[in-house]
């Protein structure tokens, strides 16, 4: 049997932490499982607390936020799995839902990668992913599967490849993590899975979805919904990752695109939703990619509390 090992990120939010954690408790049934949990730096430690409640919990602390990609990089490094299930702490299990995964990555050597279901917890008859399409390169925009549908058990037999796997959960292999290496730290947080997905497939791997295994997402309980922290990372992410994976003519394309339509589009928006800081928030994603390296770890953004 396979070791699987859990890893997820906190960053100040020990309740949603938690609720994870016996959520995996009452639902998991697979054997060969540990659970890790990363404190990305919060501001009052978790971690004495939570080692006499949950001892059979590997905890780690990193006194900096080093973001989803940083985090999860610190956890894996740690894990003792032959799988890793990189989860967010904001999503809780249902039953059976390693044990399905687990089944597809032992009987398909070609697939590197995969994702449950994602419903929305709020109301858990309503889908949030069951696939992704591939990402236009003179866009940078593609399309979740799924998104928003009811959940009519319409995707209860789907099993196969997509585009990219989700950041909410996704069970790759340590073999695949050896080979197309593990998520570029500078991107922090937003796009790390896509570009770590473009590696793993330039690997030689597959992503795949199994509509019949379920997670339960509390979609933006960290970062919040419409913030300058997320304006400011899904800018200048969604221009990284063209840096990082197109080819020099779509690269080109995409950055006529971005400046003559994403840019204006985005600046009526902010005024008419009277949210005027992130108009300077939007430039300064665009000026960072401009001055820094793609490989440059500067985040250009202050990271000390989610605003």
């Amino acid at each position: 049997m396979k070791r699987v090992s859990v890893v997820t990120i906190n960053f100040n939010q020990d309740k949603i932490t938690e609720e994870l954690l016996v959520s995996i408790a009452q639902t998991n049934t697979y054997d060969n499982l540990e659970v890790i949990v990363v404190d990305n730096g919060s501001t009052v430690n978790p971690i004495p607390l939570w080692t006499d409640k949950y001892p059979d919990v590997k905890f780690i602390r990193s006194e900096n936020n080093l973001g989803f990609s940083g985090g999860n990089n610190i956890g894996i490094a740690q894990a003792t799995g032959d799988y890793y299930f990189l989860v967010n702490n904001d999503t809780e299990f249902s039953p059976g839902l390693v044990q399905k995964l687990v089944d597809i990555l032992d009987t398909h050597p070609q697939v590197g990668i995969i994702s449950p279901k994602l419903v929305y917890d709020f109301n858990r008859s309503i889908i949030q992913y069951v696939g992704f399409t591939q990402i236009d390169y003179y866009t940078c925009r593609n399309q979740a599967v799924g998104k928003n549908e009811k959940d009519t058990g319409q995707y209860d037999n789907l099993l196969g490849q997509t585009g990219y796997c989700h950041g909410g959960a996704m069970m790759v292999k340590k073999e695949t993590c050896e080979k197309a290496g593990l998520m570029a730290d500078n991107f922090f947080i937003y796009y790390e899975e896509v570009d770590w997905g473009e590696r793993i497939n330039k690997a030689g791997y597959q992503a795949w979805v199994r509509g019949d295994a379920v997670i339960y997402h509390k979609e933006s309980m960290t970062v919040g919904k419409n913030s300058p922290f997320k304006e400011y990372f899904m800018n200048r992410n969604r221009i990284l990752f063209i840096r990082h994976n197109a080819p020099a003519f779509k690269a080109f394309v995409f950055y006529i695109y971005f400046m003559l339509m994403v840019v204006p589009r985005n600046v009526i928006k902010y005024i008419k939703e009277k949210r005027y800081n992130f108009i300077s928030v939007l430039f300064r994603a665009i000026w960072w990619n401009i001055t820094h390296r793609k490989t440059s770890t500067k985040l250009g953004y202050t990271i000390n509390k989610v605003s």
